[in-house]
């Protein structure tokens, strides 16, 4: 589809008040005579819409127009109250609510175009997600071109569209409209760029939204024209860069986290706190926690402050590594310059403590992030549990384990499951030890050879050695086990499966 009508330099220059028939985007089979007639009507509404009290117009216009208006009716009206947008809002919004107008894709832009021209960017927003309910995009964009300049309208109508599909998911629409407004050498602005590159990413992959980004920001100069007069040429921002680094990284694609980093160096745009993180975060993945470093000394060379991303991604880099010491420095640093730590932080911190197995230490930022209400991960429960009952704290961590599944809703690793009832077998808390496992059936786990050792184990300590003889036989036999311990001996347990 080619559009060949050149949007207006001067998107706001005054509209001639002059009433007459919009013909440039309004077909119409009407006489002179009826055209005249539309004329008069459309002037008499817009006198009562601009002279009456706001309380009486709309009562007046209902009695004087009770089978409403058509949409062609509706755009001249609209386009005479141009100098007054909320009123022509409202009259849209009076039509919408009475049934008194079908809109079309006509008047559908008519109102858009008003709303843009006054920045009244979500109601324009809103309307045009309305009209792409009855149309294809290419069509909306089709008669907001041709209607553009006679409404006097903004550029950033069609960035509105462009977020309109982009919203509904029509990606592929808004790469073709952009390209569109490319060839008639008009750009979105950057932040519309930003969010289709995004997308792009998400949707068709890294390699696409890369290709994309070097395509609508013009990159590949020996490709495009720049010679025509007027022509804006929208250069990436730091949020370009960190939208595809953050897509790399989502990835996996470390190598081409660093080479965008280089590119946005290239192109002689400052980085910000985020872009930092970003780059320490494609660093820590790799293990390289020695540019990661590098890479904050240099940030803060710059005087960039970092934030609480910055603070969280190489405090859960040295955890990785087991250098909980230097985590924990940083997370001091942290308080004294007034950052609040997240739940995020809480959890590299734990988990970097039971990595190098300080019980202690990983008990104790555990409870602080529960005082603290942050909600632990299921791993993060799971590792506090398993090295406690490594410890043999088996009643500690049965609270920790049960505060998690009651108070956070968590959903335990099997892992946990496990480590507790190997932990209450040891101690000889068999009817417990059973009760845990009928609950790790019920949540989908099937035990395992560990599992029945742990309970053959149990009864050897209690000088059950008949069950446990009646266990091991159990083990071998080729019947699974998948509810309790099924033994002829062990009478307390009552929902043996077989």
């Amino acid at each position: 589809m080619m559009i060949h009508v050149q949007i207006a330099k001067h998107p706001h220059k005054p509209l001639n008040l002059k009433l007459k028939p919009l013909t440039l985007f309004f077909s119409s089979s009407s006489s002179s005579s009826s055209q005249q007639q539309q004329q008069i009507s459309a002037t008499c509404a817009v006198s009562i819409l601009t002279n009456q009290r706001s309380k009486s117009r709309w009562n007046t216009l209902h009695s004087l127009y009770p089978n409403g208006f058509n949409p062609i009716d509706f755009s001249q009206i609209t386009l005479h109250l141009h100098n007054k947008p909320h009123l022509a809002l409202h009259f849209y919004q009076w039509t919408k609510s009475k049934s008194l107008c079908h809109h079309n894709l006509s008047s559908y832009s008519t109102i858009i175009h008003i709303l843009a021209r006054a920045r009244l960017y979500s109601h324009a927003y809103n309307t045009i997600t309305t009209a792409l309910l009855t149309s294809t995009p290419f069509k909306l964009f089709e008669i907001l071109v041709n209607s553009y300049r006679d409404c006097g309208s903004s550029p950033f109508v069609f960035d509105l569209l462009v977020k309109a599909c982009l919203q509904s998911t029509k990606i592929e629409s808004s790469i073709q409209i952009v390209r569109m407004l490319l060839s008639r050498r008009i750009s979105p602005n950057v932040m519309t760029l930003n969010s289709l590159i995004y997308r792009v990413c998400s949707k068709f992959g890294v390699d696409l939204g890369y290709e994309i980004y070097r395509e609508f920001f013009r990159l590949d100069k020996e490709k495009y024209d720049f010679s025509h007069r007027g022509f804006r040429v929208v250069n990436p921002n730091v949020h370009t860069f960190n939208t595809l680094m953050l897509c790399c990284y989502q990835n996996g694609l470390m190598d081409k986290v660093e080479e965008i980093w280089g590119e946005m160096s290239e192109m002689k745009c400052d980085p910000n706190g985020y872009s930092y993180s970003l780059l320490m975060s494609a660093f820590c993945e790799g293990g390289r926690m020695g540019d990661c470093e590098e890479t904050w000394k240099e940030m803060r060379k710059k005087e960039i402050e970092p934030d609480v991303v910055s603070y969280n991604t190489i405090i859960g880099g040295l955890c990785k590594i087991g250098d909980v010491g230097k985590a924990e420095e940083f997370f001091r640093e942290m308080g004294l310059v007034g950052i609040h730590a997240t739940g995020s932080t809480y959890e590299h911190l734990v988990k970097g403590y039971c990595s190098v197995e300080d019980v202690d230490s990983a008990v104790l930022v555990y409870k602080d992030m529960l005082r603290k209400d942050f909600r632990p991960d299921a791993l993060t429960l799971d590792m506090v549990v398993r090295l406690l009952c490594d410890r043999g704290r088996v009643d500690e961590a049965m609270e920790f384990f049960r505060s998690g599944v009651v108070k956070f809703d968590l959903v335990p690793k099997e892992k946990s499951y496990e480590a507790l009832i190997k932990g209450l077998c040891f101690e000889g808390k068999m009817e417990q030890g059973l009760k845990l496992q009928a609950e790790m059936v019920g949540k989908g786990f099937e035990p395992n050879s560990d599992i029945y050792e742990a309970f053959i184990d149990g009864h050897i300590r209690q000088g059950n050695e008949e069950i446990a003889e009646a266990l091991r036989r159990e083990t071998g036999s080729s019947c699974s086990w998948k509810g309790a311990i099924r033994s002829p001996f062990c009478h307390e347990v009552s929902s043996c499966q077989h």
